[in-house]
């Protein structure tokens, strides 16, 4: 009788526990931030906690999120600790047998987070999991996933002939060139626009590498699950959000300097060490080739412009974070 009683008890704290922690780190997004917000309310069955870390906004959007959503935690920071540090801190407080990584400026479509769930829960061996994104439009998004850098896919890259061939497979491989998003497939990196992890292996990890502050830091998450926890991250077409992209950070040569940093952490990292010198001088001219390009092939002034800025700059990123 008494372990009958606690069995129903057990049970009965069960549900009311959450499957998912969802995280959205916001800055200055406020009406974006709280479109998500309500989409997540109203799409999602799941039970799910919810935990937004506001990164010292100037916007109101700590005030907005407060006022509108009673029931989820709210962390209201004062200093902007960085996509990275902020879902570290938030994944602390996370109760979720998974954890989402949710970006503020999505919304979330047709119990897209059920539907990931559950294809976690079909797919457990991948270990990372993502869903397909779309434009505003509705029109295909397709930065939810990438393949990992190589030598090859960074010599395309930096002669152009991803622009050149954007359809290929092999010549735009790392974007997964002429695959529409619609069937299932492994994949190496899944954004972290929409990204779904066990909460054990969160911590096995450690969270996100702190020495990522924006951008990088789900590649290196994803990488180094598949080195040490053997993930084989994976992604569905049936989970489907809207992902409008860059709406915290307006500054193009600033946006480039922080991903090419990243980008070039990322080679120091996970591109085998007798690859890695060509690697890196290959990638430190992709900059100046853009520059090149709209100034000669494709007259740009403004393009031009904001590449000739970036190759200026290029003490602050050709050595990654080494500094």
């Amino acid at each position: 009788m008494i372990r009958l009683s606690i069995n129903l008890w057990k049970s009965f704290v069960s549900a009311f526990e959450p499957k998912v922690t969802i995280i959205v780190v916001s800055y200055n997004t406020r009406e974006m931030t709280l479109e998500c917000l309500r989409s997540v309310q109203a799409e999602t069955h799941v039970p799910y906690e919810l935990i937004v870390v506001d990164n010292t906004s100037t916007d109101g959007s700590a005030e907005a999120i407060a006022h509108e959503f009673r029931n989820i935690t709210l962390l209201a920071e004062e200093d902007n600790h960085g996509f990275a540090k902020a879902n570290n801190i938030a994944a602390e407080r996370a109760n979720g047998e998974y954890i989402l990584l949710l970006n503020p400026d999505t919304v979330v479509l047709d119990g897209a987070i059920d539907k990931l769930v559950t294809f976690a829960e079909a797919r457990p061996d991948a270990g990372v999991w993502g869903g397909r994104t779309l434009y505003g439009d509705r029109s295909l998004n397709p930065t939810s996933c990438w393949r990992r850098m190589s030598l090859w896919n960074i010599f395309c890259r930096t002669f152009g002939l991803t622009g050149i061939f954007p359809n290929s497979p092999v010549f735009h491989s790392e974007a997964y060139g002429g695959w529409d998003r619609s069937t299932e497939r492994l994949v190496d990196i899944v954004t972290g626009c929409f990204l779904l992890i066990k909460r054990e292996d969160w911590k096995a990890l450690g969270g996100f590498d702190l020495t990522f502050f924006m951008y990088g830091e789900e590649a290196d998450l994803c990488l180094r699950a598949a080195q040490t926890l053997g993930a084989s991250p994976r992604m569905t077409p049936d989970a489907v959000i809207i992902h409008y992209g860059g709406a915290s950070e307006k500054v193009r040569s600033d946006k480039m300097v922080r991903l090419l940093r990243a980008k070039s952490e990322l080679i120091s990292r996970h591109i085998p060490g007798w690859q890695r010198p060509l690697a890196k001088a290959l990638f430190a001219f992709w900059p100046l080739n853009r520059r090149l390009a709209y100034s000669v092939l494709r007259p740009d002034e403004d393009n031009a412009q904001v590449w000739s800025e970036i190759w200026k700059r290029r003490q602050e990123w050709r050595r990654g974070f080494s500094d």
